[in-house]
């Protein structure tokens, strides 16, 4: 099979295209012929070294896929060949990178994939939308009607907060930098969408949540987080959850924090228990057999572009250029 693979830390330039055996699957494994897979930062992050992790060369990097069960081990139970399956959290942990023809997955890591998904759809969706879920519901306790906060709706884990909080009629208000992404925010349920280059910004922000009490669920996706904002809008009891930002110090108002009985939670998906990520997804799968689910893709391209797919990663997550507003997916 061809998979994509790197022999060194490095640039983007570091990837390439070799010829692998096709994985044999182990007892509890699933092989997949892979349909799509997803660009995440942390595959980018792994490439170049910025997070130092115990690698054998060659190394198939990528954490999210999509396809069809093509043999499944003995002790297998959950699935069957032919069957449509999506899933993430491979390439870690001395798992097999998802960016090849082929995968062997372990089948606590994978999950039916529904009718009204392609293989792009749910590949795009994986590790974000199991992230959104994680941070709204298992960390933060998301509650009906509550106002949630979630910087850069229209990107990947943006857009998947404003679909799941908005399933449970929570009132959401997001940020996007241009007016077609502002109105695919509004289009999949955001209440309120600013420019975030706009001066009235926080006076809008202020007057629009002061009345309601504040905002109950501040989601953090940016990798430099205004902590003194942040909390300035939030709730009394309010959560704030981090998720991004791996090099960030930014000053941290004690005082306002503590007198409004606030409560700071940071989270990496890749922590989450196998069990806690399968009921992510269940949900996640119902919502999108009801049409309440799609993630938000940027750019499709063939596996064999991976290196220029990773680039096109970087700019947008460390260079912040502002060309990519959605996952990348390749199809091998």
């Amino acid at each position: 099979m061809k998979a994509a693979q790197i022999n060194e830390t490095g640039p983007a330039n570091v990837l390439q295209i070799g010829e692998f055996d096709d994985p044999v699957p182990g007892p509890a494994q699933v092989l997949v012929r892979v349909g799509a897979v997803a660009v995440n930062p942390i595959d980018t992050y792994i490439r170049s070294g910025t997070v130092a992790l115990p690698l054998e060369y060659p190394y198939i990097p990528g954490c999210d896929l999509a396809g069809t069960v093509e043999a499944c081990g003995s002790d297998v139970e959950r699935f069957q060949v032919g069957d449509r399956v999506w899933g993430s959290n491979q390439g870690l942990f001395g798992r097999q990178g998802s960016f090849a023809e082929k995968a062997a997955v372990d089948q606590d890591w994978l999950y039916h994939t529904p009718d009204a998904l392609t293989d792009v759809d749910a590949a795009a969706g994986a590790l974000v939308g199991i992230t959104a879920h994680l941070g709204l519901f298992l960390h933060a306790n998301l509650q009906p009607a509550e106002i949630v906060f979630v910087n850069g709706g229209s990107g990947g884990v943006g857009s998947s907060v404003i679909q799941l909080a908005k399933s449970t009629s929570a009132v959401v208000i997001t940020t996007a930098g241009s007016e077609p992404n502002r109105e695919y925010c509004r289009q999949i349920g955001a209440d309120l969408v600013l420019d975030y280059r706009s001066a009235a910004l926080e006076d809008t922000l202020r007057q629009f949540t002061e009345p309601r009490g504040g905002v109950n669920v501040w989601f953090e996706t940016q990798r430099q987080p205004t902590l003194d904002r942040s909390v300035a809008h939030m709730a009394q009891r309010g959560r704030l959850v981090l998720m991004a930002g791996r090099d960030a110090r930014p000053e941290f108002p004690v005082g306002p924090f503590y007198v409004k009985d606030l409560r700071a939670v940071g989270f990496a998906m890749f922590n989450a228990s196998a069990d806690e990520q399968r009921a992510a997804a269940d949900a996640i799968n119902r919502l999108a057999a009801d049409g309440l689910w799609k993630p938000k893709i940027g750019a499709v391209m063939p596996l064999s572009e991976v290196a220029a797919a990773h680039q096109l990663q970087e700019d947008n997550t460390l260079g912040q250029q502002g060309t990519l507003a959605g996952k990348i997916v390749l199809e091998p």
